[in-house]
């Protein structure tokens, strides 16, 4: 992290604390120019100097050098989800629960109409994944078997295993799944 990144964090940890630069020097004992030079990348402060900064903004020392994330970028509202729906397949449908792809795991609801299937054949990719039954019945074929799983029901399926689901009722079914990698 070059000292621009860590100033702006820094920053962003104090206007999340709603200090001013004055605020924060009074506490830290670090004078405002020399604490607007850090936030600004101009100057590159000593551990002991980071020390007091993390101790004044309550956050262990190593969180000022990972990126800040904001809680608005967390969640996912339910009427702005990235969604891919399948015409050919009865409006079979596919939604990320989960903001974006970043990180190492992604949450996606699967709906599945009547009647109808995740695939024509069984898939397979490099993650795993745990599947829980939100609502409906669902026909796993996964690998040589094929299991019926019912609201309440989960799975993991490993990776590379062969899979797919399908929906034999004339209720919709919804599966939620964790996936990782995330593939959506």
């Amino acid at each position: 992290m070059d000292n621009l990144e860590l100033g702006k964090t820094i920053a962003k940890f104090r206007k999340n604390k709603n200090y001013t630069i004055k605020q924060l020097s009074e506490i830290t004992n670090v004078t405002s120019s020399m604490l607007s030079q850090i936030e600004r990348g101009l100057s590159s402060p000593s551990l002991n100097t980071l020390r007091m900064i993390a101790d004044a903004l309550e956050v262990p020392i190593f969180s000022l050098f990972t990126e800040f994330v904001q809680t608005k970028d967390l969640i996912t509202r339910a009427n702005s989800r990235k969604k891919i729906i399948f015409p050919s397949s009865n409006n079979w449908e596919y939604s990320l629960l989960s903001p974006d792809l970043s990180g190492s795991i992604e949450m996606v609801l699967m709906k599945l109409p009547p009647e109808s299937q995740s695939a024509e054949k069984p898939m397979r990719h490099i993650g795993e994944e745990v599947a829980y039954v939100l609502a409906g019945e669902v026909v796993l074929f996964i690998g040589d078997d094929v299991e019926t799983l019912y609201h309440g029901d989960s799975v993991k399926i490993p990776p590379g295993i062969e899979h797919k689901w399908e929906n034999r009722s004339d209720n919709e079914a919804t599966v939620i799944f964790a996936i990782t990698p995330p593939t959506f």
